[in-house]
């Protein structure tokens, strides 16, 4: 019976989005930056639903829990306060500069805007070509949990292979046809439904366990280190790396970065990061919570099993745990299908229309951006099945390494004297460093309890600056547009 109600959610969720794809597909123009972008008309609420539930969703549901659970509630600190602020603050300080470029001089991706300021199109290219290195694991990652949990959920009737590929096919068709709009108003759905599903969740829990009190005496004598700040985990040097990578390489993820042009308005833009830490909080605050409490409950959690589905299956009725768990399937998507929409247009614009056929017309491009997504949807799944190893660990070190590239872009957008030789060789040592300390024993992981990625982004901060001031502009630079001319209405 569980099975069943569980199965008719996500069929019901996947019928309600590919309606909402359709109806968005008869308002697109057959544009790329329409189908990209919803041609930069996007509004507050839309914009700052759409970056919440494209960039928090599943690992509410699942990781976020399981780490509270396994070391204690302060990942809360972590994810909900120090990366809400530094993630709003990025927002501003690297969104509001690319909005009023992108209303400018229409660039729809991260490497048009520096190709186009650096006159390179191999700076274009290679900022396109990390960007999809990062990416193309992390949507594999998400094809893999989605193909995993319908195995789980209909206990092997549908197998792995099967359950990541029916996903797979609906993500294509869902994306091909809805584009940036569509998918944006799914979103919108999908964030307030986090939000609703997880405060009552919460409330739920404490209800049959005797409220909040009684669950922190239970935590108290099963973990009473939970209940203190700080431990061996959460050192001062570890949360401080984690949460500034996590929220710098937020601002650099295609998915969240091409939002930054979508914005309707200067208004939009101020109001989305203003309210975006305020949302954190109120996501991370009740999931982390249920995670950390579960510890103390006289609830048995099975090796390799995620804890809030356990909890929910504990306290709640069959159908509400059914609902979340199916709003976690849901919350997978609503991530893999904006990271097609990104990859396929990073490949379509900095990849193939510069090296390939320059001269593209808007209904040309707007056709190869749909074959795009079908393409790399179709190689992510297929990485889905091989499972290599390497895959799992890029996917995990996706955030750090998209760190590296923060830094050198805000120094590009903000800095008159930052020249092609500059920012190049700031992300190639950055990136270049990063990797190494995944893959070799020759760069540490960590120094004195700061990560790779932080030094990594330290690292290319001081290599942009330091060849920029020893290297002279290419005749070719266009340094004036990032600060002539730059006004909102």
């Amino acid at each position: 019976m569980t099975v069943a109600i569980q199965l008719g959610i996500i069929v019901g969720y996947l019928l309600l989005a590919l309606a909402i794809g359709l109806v968005a597909y008869r308002l697109t123009d057959r544009t790329a930056e329409d189908f990209y972008l919803a041609s930069r008309t996007v509004g507050t609420i839309v914009l700052l639903f759409t970056t919440f539930a494209t960039l928090l969703s599943a690992f509410t549901f699942f990781a976020g829990p399981n780490v509270a659970y396994q070391q204690g509630p302060e990942w809360v600190l972590v994810m909900g306060l120090m990366d809400g602020i530094i993630f709003a603050i990025l927002w501003y300080v690297i969104g509001y500069k690319q909005w009023l470029l992108g209303r400018q001089y229409e660039y729809v991706t991260l490497g048009e805007m520096l190709g186009d300021r650096f006159a390179s199109r191999r700076l274009r290219g290679l900022v396109a070509g990390i960007s999809l290195l990062w990416l193309f694991p992390y949507v594999m990652l998400q094809q893999v949990g989605a193909g995993t949990a319908l195995q789980a959920l209909t206990e092997g009737a549908v197998p792995y292979a099967v359950g990541a590929g029916l996903i797979t096919a609906f993500m294509i068709l869902y994306v091909v046809v809805a584009g940036f709009r569509g998918i944006a108003w799914t979103d919108t759905l999908q964030g307030a439904f986090m939000l609703v599903t997880t405060w009552i969740a919460l409330v739920w829990v404490l209800a049959a366990v005797g409220g909040p009190g009684a669950a922190s005496s239970a935590l108290e004598a099963e973990a009473a280190h939970h209940l203190a700040l700080g431990s061996d985990f959460y050192t001062v040097q570890w949360m401080l790396s984690t949460a500034i990578t996590i929220g710098f390489g937020v601002a650099m993820f295609p998915q969240v970065n091409q939002r930054f042009f979508a914005a309707g308005s200067k208004t939009v833009l101020k109001r989305s990061f203003a309210l975006w830490p305020i949302l954190c909080v109120l996501l991370f605050v009740p999931s982390f919570l249920l995670g950390a409490w579960a510890r103390g409950l006289d609830v048995a959690i099975p090796e390799g099993e995620n804890v809030l589905p356990v909890i929910l299956a504990e306290f709640t009725p069959v159908w509400f745990a059914a609902l979340v768990i199916a709003g976690a399937m849901a919350a997978m998507m609503s991530s893999s299908d904006s990271m097609l929409l990104s990859g396929s247009s990073y490949f379509t614009r900095d990849l193939y229309r510069p090296s390939v056929e320059a001269d593209l017309s808007e209904r040309r491009e707007d056709l190869l951006a749909r074959v795009g997504v079908v393409g790399f949807a179709t190689a992510a799944f297929l990485g889905s099945l091989l499972q290599p190893a390497t895959l799992f660990e890029l996917g995990d070190a996706a955030f750090s390494g998209f760190a590296q590239l923060a830094l050198p872009v805000m120094v590009a957008l903000y800095w008159r004297k930052t020249t092609r030789a500059g920012i190049t060789a700031g992300i190639l040592v950055s990136q270049t460093f990063y990797l190494s300390s995944l893959f070799t024993t020759v760069v540490p992981s960590a120094y004195a309890g700061w990560t790779a990625g932080l030094v990594g982004m330290g690292l290319g901060l001081v290599v942009t600056v330091g060849v920029s001031l020893l290297t002279t502009p290419a005749p070719d630079e266009r340094r004036a547009i990032y600060f002539d001319g730059l006004e909102a209405d």
